[in-house]
């Protein structure tokens, strides 16, 4: 045991349900905090928002949509290096989601009657960003393109500012780069209430994406109840890294801080066969750990995280499984052959050289991925998310005739007089 990360020994089946659950959150008195947040904006609009945004951040803003020269200032304070990476990384990340974007086939599925599916952009989506310690500003990039490519009409996006109103200059220049124009210094439950009944300065969306802490996460959960559409069920970051006696104990260290730092309520575990691994990691965490700026943070996630000790890759498969985690690291010699047995994860990363960070920033697929044990339901952010699927009909007056009847037959089957009517009244 180190600093908390407790080892556990070839667990039985039995045992894996109570082991692998998530530290729990208090939703009823999360909904309290958030509910009376949520009916002041809704009832208010601007005052609210400006009057909570004094309240958390501390700080009096006279408006709360960033203005162009505020964006244009932003690009000056990014150094060249960081503009460079913030330009390949959406490079790479539209180039993958572009992928995702095909027409489907019209199919005639009997003679005269042809059905077909379009995608339709959502019109209106917001974007949350989280501030504060840690600006996302590559989620910026995760949610604008494919919301660019999906072609939506209107992209929100909401950011706290910090105590002199400003937003971190990354964050503007990465939202120039995805295009997104519409930018507001507001955060916390105040922003989700604003994006979700819209108030006199920031306009009501559709849908809205994006992570933040428990209270933003709580009044997410509170707009989707009253009709606002939610990317996914959001919990806290985690990762469980799969490692084979062969992987670097240095590599998978790293893997588990660097999940650890996103906060203290991160969840990291790390699964072997391998004994030695074990000792080994545990050396190196100690040594990584006392290295980082974030180490505070790091080591309170590392309470609540675990190590299991299996007899072999199936049991680890298996136990990766059951917990569904949100990223999934294949640190073994035939990571491709572990990958086939793969049935719940957001994402998966093969191999010794496939840090989780290469998919939080620029290898192209979503960082924006199903937490908390969804991911057994629940798909990651693509293209997909910005779209609705519109199926489509249309017969022919053989094809009435040819699917006429069977509707007729199973209309009058469940007593629904006015739907075989309606087929038979264009027969007669």
């Amino acid at each position: 045991m180190i600093h908390g990360l407790v080892v556990y020994s070839y667990p039985e089946q039995e045992q894996l349900d109570e082991l692998l659950r998530r530290p729990s959150m208090d939703h009823a008195a999360l909904l309290d905090v958030v509910k009376p947040i949520m009916s002041a904006v809704k009832l208010e609009g601007d005052e609210a928002v400006k009057r909570f945004t004094e309240l958390f951040d501390r700080v009096a803003l006279p408006y709360v949509k960033v203005e162009a020269r505020e964006i244009l200032d932003a690009e000056w304070q990014v150094n060249e290096a960081l503009k460079v990476a913030i330009l390949k990384a959406a490079i790479n990340i539209e180039k993958f989601h572009k992928s995702q974007v095909h027409d489907e086939p019209m199919i005639e599925t009997m003679p005269g009657v042809n059905c077909w599916r379009r995608n339709l952009p959502i019109e209106r989506v917001g974007l949350y960003i989280p501030g504060g310690s840690a600006p996302l500003f590559s989620t910026v990039l995760m949610l604008g393109i494919p919301a660019k490519i999906a072609g939506c009409k209107e992209v929100v996006l909401c950011t706290p500012p910090d105590i002199d109103g400003q937003i971190n200059p990354a964050i503007l220049f990465a939202a120039q780069v995805a295009g997104i124009r519409d930018v507001f210094k507001i955060g916390g439950a105040q922003a989700i209430a604003a994006m979700a009944y819209g108030t006199k300065e920031i306009p009501k969306v559709d849908k809205i994406f994006g992570p933040g802490n428990q209270y933003v996460t709580a009044a997410k959960q509170f707009v989707q109840m009253e009709g606002t559409a939610i990317d996914m069920p959001a919990g806290p970051s985690e990762v469980l890294v799969i490692a084979d006696e062969g992987a670097p104990a240095a590599y998978v260290a790293a893997d588990l801080l660097s999940q650890a730092e996103h906060g203290p309520d991160s969840q990291v575990i790390l699964v072997t066969w391998s004994e030695q691994l074990i000792s080994d990691v545990q050396t190196e965490l100690a040594k990584q750990l006392a290295a980082l700026p974030r180490k505070e943070i790091a080591e309170q996630a590392l309470r609540h995280s675990k190590i299991f000790l299996v007899r072999n890759a199936l049991e680890a498969m298996d136990l990766s499984n059951a917990y569904a985690p949100e990223h999934l690291i294949l640190a073994a010699s035939n990571p491709h052959e572990l990958a086939n047995k793969v049935l719940h994860a957001g994402s998966v990363f093969l191999g010794y050289y496939t840090p989780e960070s290469a998919g939080d920033y620029a290898s192209g697929t979503n960082h924006t991925l199903p937490t908390n044990g969804y991911a057994r339901s629940y798909s990651g952010v693509s293209v997909d998310s910005f779209v609705k699927k519109v199926t489509f009909q249309q017969l022919t007056r053989e094809g009435l005739e040819n699917l006429g009847p069977i509707v007729e037959t199973m209309a009058a089957a469940e007593q629904l007089t006015a739907h075989e009517r309606a087929v038979s009244i264009r027969r007669e």
